[in-house]
């Protein structure tokens, strides 16, 4: 078990490193010269090698690259151009609307995703399986932003039941709070419901086909005691990789979900430096957002030898 662990601990690091060496060339990989963004149009040639020079855009590529990993790993994601201010203390302004979107979409597609899995699996081959299915393809194939601007039609602009965009910290009430996210999950966690809830059918009608399974029918085994006790457990290795692989999924739509409902969090944050091209903030995003899905797939790793001991050895 330790050796496991070690071993990929290991690589999480040398994944991180390459991520960092990608992250750091996008600033020079990128087309324009941040010293002459951050000097305007009317600058002249002196004043644009002077900011180069302060930036320290004149070093050789290593020395740039330590010096930018030395301050990552002290939280110095560095300075933005436009606002002047350390993009540390920008990401972290906008931090609570992303995660509270983030993690109400994970919360609510998992819980639905794994329940229509399951009981398509259990209802195979009737009106019910069909039914879930149908839904599942549906929601893969229709856009983020596309679910996003129906349900603001219907539930925002034609019911008046939920706010069409913004966001209320939780600070200021638990039922604001929700209501601004309810949409956007929806939104958001469609596509992520679909993907999950057709890996665990499939995980499912394998585990159930087993002989052991079939041995607990004979015995009489309450439904439950076995779809969720013994068979879900044991189709939990596929489900649990799909659930980690979707993460990447709710990172990319987070972006286009806060554009769409106008919600102030780090998708916005990215999409305005980019039209700005402020790289120190997009340089910042990127690796922290890196860095939680790298996370996410070494906790997915870890989950893997509760569920199947074997694959410790």
């Amino acid at each position: 078990m330790l050796a496991y662990i070690t071993r990929r601990l290991a690589s999480t690091v040398l994944v991180m490193g390459i991520v960092a060496v990608f992250i750091f060339l996008l600033l020079h990989l990128s087309p324009g010269d941040p010293a002459a963004i951050i000097a305007g149009d009317n600058a002249t040639t002196e004043q644009i090698d002077a900011i180069r020079r302060h930036l320290g855009l004149d070093d050789a590529l290593p020395v740039q690259f330590y010096r930018w990993l030395g301050a990552v790993l002290q939280g110095d994601l560095g300075i933005s151009i436009f606002s002047n201010e350390p993009v540390a203390k920008l990401i972290g302004q906008r931090i609570e609307p992303t995660l509270s979107l983030a993690l109400t979409t994970l919360f609510v597609a998992v819980s639905l995703a794994v329940t229509f899995g399951v009981l398509a699996a259990w209802k195979v081959g009737t009106w019910i399986d069909r039914a879930l299915m149908v839904v599942s393809v549906i929601g893969f194939s229709v856009p983020v932003f596309v679910v996003g601007y129906m349900l603001i039609y219907v539930f925002s602009i034609n019911l008046r039941w939920l706010p069409v965009q913004g966001y209320t910290p939780i600070a200021q009430g638990l039922g604001p709070w929700i209501e601004h996210l309810i949409l956007p999950s929806i939104a958001l966690g469609l596509a992520y419901v679909a993907l999950i809830a057709r890996i665990t059918r499939t995980a499912m009608l394998d585990v159930l086909a087993e002989d052991y399974i079939r041995t607990a029918r004979a015995k009489g085994v309450a439904t439950s005691s076995m779809l969720l006790k013994h068979a879900l457990k044991n189709a939990g290795v596929p489900i649990i990789t799909v659930i980690g692989i979707g993460i990447a999924l709710l990172i990319g739509g987070v972006v286009i979900t806060e554009t769409v409902f106008n919600i102030p969090g780090v998708g916005r944050l990215v999409v305005d430096a980019i039209s700005k091209r402020d790289y120190p903030i997009i340089q910042g995003v990127i690796l922290i957002f890196s860095g939680v899905y790298v996370l996410v797939n070494l906790a997915v790793d870890m989950s893997y030898t509760l569920l199947d001991p074997r694959i410790r050895y």
